[in-house]
């Protein structure tokens, strides 16, 4: 579980926060009722802007990692509903208490994932975001994205998936060159509760995130 569980968040945690290039350097907060591809562009540029003016940050900093999570990448993402289908039947067989401890869990692993992505970020770090395809009023879609990290590497495919809130757009699901995140670690949440219960994957994950 633990090897293909870090290989994967290290794809997410590059692609999601080091793979976004076009930042400018203005810190215009993020529309969530802009179109879903401008929204997620919105939330690349001011995340890559934050992080490449922080020099701590890219030294591995945890407190400042934990912090700009907290203030420019949570608000743009449903991280429960991440949590709750990557949990899948088992969120329901949970307590209000292991499900606030879950998402809570799932969210240290995945900062600790960020804290280690943040030092790859450089000036050759580029994203292509394509055009939006689907119905002009859905309120799920596919945002897709192409990454570079410089002129001569290959890139990688990145889909963000979101959907539309009363408070506008939410990611919450990706997709590395075709591996879902949800749909990844449902199977990983899955062995490990079949293994040792719910408390046991808090536990897991709360262990991985100190490591």
């Amino acid at each position: 579980m633990k090897s293909r569980i870090d290989l994967f968040f290290k794809l997410f945690s590059f692609c999601l926060l080091l793979g976004l290039s076009h930042a400018s350097h203005a810190q215009t907060k993020p529309d969530p009722n802009a179109a879903p591809n401008e929204f997620v562009q919105q939330v690349a540029d001011q995340v890559l802007a934050e992080l490449k003016a922080d020099s701590s940050v890219r030294s591995g900093n945890t407190a400042r990692v934990n912090q700009i999570v907290d203030e420019f990448i949570l608000p743009n993402v449903n991280f429960e509903k991440t949590t709750r289908l990557a949990a899948g039947r088992y969120w329901r067989q949970a307590t209000p208490e292991q499900q606030a401890a879950l998402v809570k869990a799932f969210r240290g692993t995945l900062g600790r994932a960020y804290s280690g992505a943040f030092t790859r970020v450089d000036e050759g770090t580029n994203i292509k975001v394509l055009p939006l395809r689907g119905e002009t009023n859905a309120t799920d879609v596919v945002v897709k994205s192409q990454v570079t990290q410089g002129a001569n590497t290959q890139p990688i495919g990145l889909d963000y998936r979101l959907e539309k809130t009363p408070q506008g757009w939410k990611i919450y699901d990706l997709n590395v060159e075709n591996i879902w995140l949800i749909e990844n670690y449902r199977n990983q949440f899955s062995q490990q509760i079949s293994q040792s219960g719910i408390d046991g994957l808090i536990q897991a994950l709360n262990q991985r995130a100190q490591q």
